[in-house]
């Protein structure tokens, strides 16, 4: 069985994890807890009843849930998770579209819990050690911020890596968490730059550890376990007698959530994978590169972590429908229209603002999907909206100045355009033939630039073991954070 996940106990490390645990009152939650929230200890929901959900406290580390209550302070649980239902009068499309809505995580965005799924090992073994070590978080934006989060959390000093042209909103928060935030040159699309970063400060800094979510299987393994489960209780929740799974769309990202569709294909078989990208950056598609403006997918390269020899299609999206779409769902004219023109529900246009622009380039995805294989009202298809429209405002903003102020006449062209005009272009079923030419895309980027081996890269092809190695992790991981809960012995003191 492949243990792809190091956890390889560091004594001294641990030794300095667990006094700071004491000292901060730290309680490490697993990945059964991120699961099944009935598994949290009364005494901890006790003190979440009274914390706010974005609040810099430790307790906060349980609500790296799907499960969350939608509320800003003080929310405990609910048996369903979080999504949005995209209905046909949004969509144009008769499936039904579910995205889970990834606004209630500490953040606004559930880049926090692959984060932890990558800092977890390394605090719960000691090869983190946060007496000297500082955490480097290189992300086009989201993931940058749960890292420094959850780094704060848990006692530990950050380094946050993205992009000079990321939202305005990023970096605000951003300045008041982390220990330090690098800008690196670009946009969206400028991932090399972050990684050469990452190597400058390899160079320079003995104390850093990087933990690349492009690279980190820790973000397989969360997304397997927490994000995968969650969409299958979705669905069980909302399915009828004659409901067929009929797949799931992500944008590839760092591919963290694609690993949540390897989940669902075991619960599922007859359904599908696909992962999406920008038109404008067709790496997957065409073997393209270029510019574009999803913020928070990545581009140019397939990240390290992406199982490609289990994914189905690739559907690449315009930016400009993504873009026109932000302000479409969240613009007063834009409801107007949604509402008295479109015949869209009320309820259903007050959740549109649970959408960042990943989100609905994601929803996107499904809306080509489903009209690809001509889906029935009969079929769900499921994604995740990433973070929500609030990390956008300046983004809302700066389309209305250099567009004008949107109108009426504006929210028609948009919907009937950029939504119901959606076509099944560029996208692509893949062969066998078509998966291992995208596998092999990894050697430039991982083997030639970033020190992997191509014994590796042909295990993940070859070996039958190695991805779901890496999922059946969950449970040594577990372990090993009971024991070091144990050792703290800071629950018995709540």
């Amino acid at each position: 069985m492949n243990k792809t996940i190091d956890l390889t106990i560091n004594r001294e490390g641990l030794a300095h994890n667990i006094q700071k645990a004491k000292e901060n009152n730290i309680i490490i939650p697993t990945i059964a807890q991120m699961q099944n929230p009935d598994l949290i200890p009364e005494k901890i929901k006790e003190k979440l009843s009274h914390t706010g959900l974005w609040d810099v406290d430790p307790v906060n580390l349980f609500r790296i849930n799907w499960h969350n209550e939608a509320k800003e302070s003080g929310g405990l649980y609910q048996k369903t998770p979080n999504y949005v239902e995209i209905p046909s009068s949004v969509s144009g499309v008769p499936c039904r579209i579910l995205a889970m809505s990834g606004k209630w995580f500490p953040t606004g965005c559930h880049k926090v819990g692959a984060s932890f799924g990558c800092l977890a090992p390394r605090l719960v073994t000691g090869q983190f050690d946060p007496t000297y070590n500082k955490a480097v978080w290189p992300s086009t934006g989201n993931y940058c911020r749960g890292g420094a989060y959850n780094s704060k959390l848990l006692g530990c000093d950050s380094i946050a890596i993205l992009p000079a042209e990321m939202s305005r909103e990023r970096f605000e928060w951003l300045s008041k968490i982390a220990g330090e935030v690098i800008a690196t040159p670009g946009c969206e699309s400028n991932v090399k730059e972050i990684f050469d970063k990452t190597w400058e400060l390899r160079r320079t800094r003995e104390d850093v550890i990087i933990f690349n979510q492009f690279e980190e299987m820790g973000n397989v393994l969360w997304h397997y376990q927490v994000t995968g489960h969650a969409i299958a209780e979705a669905y069980e929740s909302i399915k009828t007698p004659t409901s067929r799974f009929a797949g799931a769309c992500f944008t590839s990202g760092s591919a963290g959530t694609m690993s949540a569709g390897d989940y669902l294909k075991e619960q599922y078989p007859y359904s599908k994978l696909a992962v999406g990208e920008a038109l404008q950056c067709p790496t997957l598609l065409e073997n393209g590169f270029g510019g574009h403006r999803i913020e928070g997918i990545g581009d140019k390269h397939v990240p390290w972590v992406h199982n490609v020899r289990n994914t189905d299609m690739v559907i690449d999206i315009d930016d400009e429908d993504s873009q026109n779409l932000l302000r479409l769902f969240n613009s007063e004219e834009g409801h107007k229209y949604l509402r008295e023109v479109a015949g869209v529900p009320e309820a259903t246009i007050e959740q549109l603002s649970l959408l960042g622009i990943s989100g609905i380039a994601n929803v996107l995805c499904c809306i080509k999907f489903a009209k690809y294989y001509e889906l029935t009202g009969d079929d769900v298809v499921a994604t995740v909206a990433t973070d929500s429209a609030v990390m956008y405002e300046s983004r809302v903003k700066e389309l209305n100045e250099q567009q004008g102020n949107y109108s009426l006449l504006t929210a028609a062209r948009d919907f009937s355009e950029h939504l119901h005009g959606i076509r099944t272009d560029n996208m692509a079923e893949l062969t066998y033939a078509d998966r291992k030419r995208v596998h092999n895309l990894k050697y430039y980027t991982w083997v030639e630039q970033q020190g992997k081996t191509v014994e590796e890269l042909n295990a993940q092809w070859y070996d039958h073991d190695y991805w779901t190695g890496i999922h059946e992790q969950a449970k040594d991981l577990d372990k090993l954070i009971n024991e070091f809960n144990a050792r703290t012995g800071v629950a018995e003191k709540i």
